[in-house]
């Protein structure tokens, strides 16, 4: 019986060492694992630390002019990062229209899909100084002169999670008042 014993003892220690081995491997598995979630969660932070732009660090512009049939009229809307270090937009700009004297206009913005372009949705751009983002603004303009129209001198154009705007020559009469906008992007391809 002696033996037997150290013969079950013998195995036991060998499944004991085997199982201590299994169990040392998933460990380290685990730390590798629980690791790179740090290293994820580090990387979202440095991404969270980088700061919203502000209107007074970006410049606007008007890019491409967009034409087309069925009274239809659009631009691409530019902003670009001048504030001297990373930043980040998501979202849609919001905008306004101002008569030639500056005053406000009243108006109403879609944002979505526009006549010219596919909205490509909410993404936290980052951008590095001197780096743009775009929107696509389309809108009507089949009742120039009638009073469901509004003929705008200026876009007041108000940056993503920003209360301040800058403001763009656009001389144009727009329907209702209603503007289409899609959210920016790096790239907003038009056709």
């Amino acid at each position: 019986m002696t033996e037997k014993r150290h013969h079950t003892s013998a195995a036991g220690s060998i499944c004991k060492r085997v199982g201590a081995a299994g169990l040392a491997v998933a460990a380290a598995a685990g730390l590798g694992l629980a690791g790179a979630g740090a290293a994820q969660a580090l990387g979202s932070q440095a991404t969270a630390t980088v700061p919203t732009c502000r209107t007074s660090g970006l410049t606007a512009s008007f890019g491409e002019k967009l034409g087309g049939g069925m009274n239809h009229e659009g631009v691409i809307l530019k902003l670009k990062n001048t504030s001297g270090h990373t930043c980040n937009l998501r979202g849609y700009p919001g905008l306004g229209l101002e008569d030639s004297g500056h005053r406000t206009l009243g108006s109403t913005v879609h944002w979505g899909d526009t006549y010219y372009a596919q909205d490509p949705g909410k993404k936290t751009l980052t951008l590095k100084n001197n780096q743009s983002a775009e929107a696509v603004i389309a809108w009507t303009h089949a009742n120039a002169g009638s009073p469901e129209a509004r003929h705008a001198g200026y876009l007041q154009v108000t940056p993503p999670a920003n209360t301040t705007h800058k403001t763009l020559k656009l001389p144009t009469w727009v329907d209702h008042g209603r503007l289409e906008v899609t959210a920016l992007a790096r790239n907003v391809p038009v056709g």
